[in-house]
């Protein structure tokens, strides 16, 4: 099964304050699954603002799987790794969430904080990176077989 064989709701894109796209979402019901596509040099504070967004979006939908896809995205935002590790993980997943795909940019110091955060994730939460955003999605739904 693939992204484009389940039907979605395309949620309002996320911006900076300057008005430069930092992210849009697709939210797909049948999984639970919200689905992050990354653009852009992000920021740690735009990292958090994207973060505190999915916890507004918890309270309206059940999001249970979590596919961030940073493919298209650069930039160090490192600063906001422990405020994800202390504050964000523990909220989201006591809002429901069970699984996150995790798909690396290309660039290298992306990957580096990306890698630090994997692991840190890893005692909260199921996680695992891929390199790409189909295997991501198909390993996602793997996570609740019994919704398919």
């Amino acid at each position: 099964m693939t992204t484009h064989s389940l039907s979605y709701t395309q949620l309002p894109a996320i911006c900076d304050t300057q008005g430069v796209l930092i992210a849009t979402c697709r939210y797909y019901p049948q999984g639970q699954l919200l689905y992050i596509t990354w653009s852009g040099n992000i920021t740690s504070s735009e990292v958090i603002a994207v973060a505190e967004s999915f916890l507004e979006l918890q309270q309206y939908l059940p999001v249970a799987l979590l596919l961030n896809d940073k493919t298209d995205a650069t930039g160090d935002w490192s600063e906001a790794l422990p405020w994800l590790e202390y504050e964000w993980l523990p909220k989201a997943t006591k809002g429901g969430l069970k699984a996150f795909a995790y798909v690396f940019s290309p660039d290298m110091r992306n990957q580096y904080v990306s890698l630090t955060f994997i692991e840190k994730a890893s005692h909260q939460l199921t996680i695992q990176d891929f390199h790409n955003p189909e295997e991501a999605f198909a390993w996602l739904l793997c996570q609740q077989p019994a919704q398919y």
